[in-house]
């Protein structure tokens, strides 16, 4: 049902082009004004702040923005993009923007409570084990009573930025490959590679280099493009996405970090090999968790739930 909704609307080409270019409008001009108005009245205010340098392009507080408005200046954005697209998939393809949730007209928010609670579990192991196993590369970052703020702010803001990001790959662009390619594992590989590519300005990048971080965001991109093909839907993956960023904005950032928040740990060093491998192992784990609790089945033509 998910990639069939598809075919009931307008999927012309230039639909697409003309969405995503809006969308990247909205979000990166008319949602990014408070923070450029912010940056301005800062550096005018304290002309000084012009001359720090930082190598982290979303590290604010050398403007003088304390991290939790930092925070929330740079999820705005994505919910002015998240409002643009849900307001233009009406006109633009002629169906209801619920469709390209799973192609019916309600969210299974069950599906991403469950999703965003495994992934929060599953992170909170790996970084029990990490401190476990390597002390000396955490230190105390913050246990100030701004980590309540912190926590307000990445629980019920961080969403809509994954929830963007979900609807736009998982979503959108899936299903409207789904019906330019007629099948599913070519919008899966496409959207992976475009997600990847999305992120090759965060700072990681900048630090330990494309090809040495775009694997990391390749494999997000195809584990969260596995569970929408699996489920017909993207809950599960906006539940993996939104626990995934909300867990490391909370307790844990480091000096390459893209989220600059006042985390409860910092690391030191950052070791990306090890992080890919371990990401490896954990989207497994997961995948099959989530299988084996939605109750998937491979017997012949897919079917959602083997009772079924």
């Amino acid at each position: 049902m998910f990639f069939e909704s598809a075919l009931k609307g307008k999927n012309s080409f230039w639909r697409y082009v003309v969405m995503f270019i809006v969308v990247f409008a909205a979000t990166n001009i008319v949602g990014a004004l408070p923070l450029v108005l912010v940056l301005v009245f800062n550096s005018v205010k304290n002309p000084e702040v012009l001359d720090a340098s930082s190598g982290n392009l979303m590290d604010l507080s050398i403007y003088g923005i304390d991290p939790n408005t930092g925070l929330v200046l740079m999820i705005f954005p994505f919910i002015i993009g998240l409002i643009t697209f849900m307001l233009l998939m009406k006109p633009m393809h002629g169906r209801n923007t619920m469709t390209v949730f799973n192609g019916s007209k309600r969210i299974r928010w069950k599906k991403f409570l469950l999703s965003a609670l495994v992934w929060l579990a599953l992170m909170g192991i790996y970084l029990y084990f990490s401190i476990r196993n390597n002390p000396g590369n955490f230190t105390i970052n913050n246990t100030s009573t701004t980590l309540i703020w912190l926590v307000i702010i990445a629980i019920f803001l961080m969403p809509f930025q994954t929830t963007l990001e979900e609807i736009l790959f998982r979503g959108y662009l899936m299903q409207g490959a789904g019906a330019w390619f007629g099948n599913k594992w070519l919008p899966l590989i496409i959207t992976s590679l475009l997600f990847g590519l999305m992120h090759a300005f965060n700072p990681e990048v900048k630090d330990f280099g494309f090809w040495i971080m775009m694997p990391q965001y390749v494999l997000f991109g195809l584990v969260f493009g596995l569970l929408t093909v699996f489920d017909d839907g993207i809950e599960l993956a906006m539940g993996a996405h939104a626990a995934n960023n909300v867990f490391l904005s909370i307790f844990i950032t480091h000096e390459s970090s893209a989220l600059q928040t006042a985390a409860v740990f910092e690391q030191k060093d950052v070791y990306p090999w090890a992080d890919f491998l371990s990401l490896l192992l954990v989207s497994v784990l997961f995948i099959s968790l989530m299988g084996i609790l939605n109750k998937w089945c491979f017997k012949g033509k897919f079917k959602i739930n083997c009772e079924s």
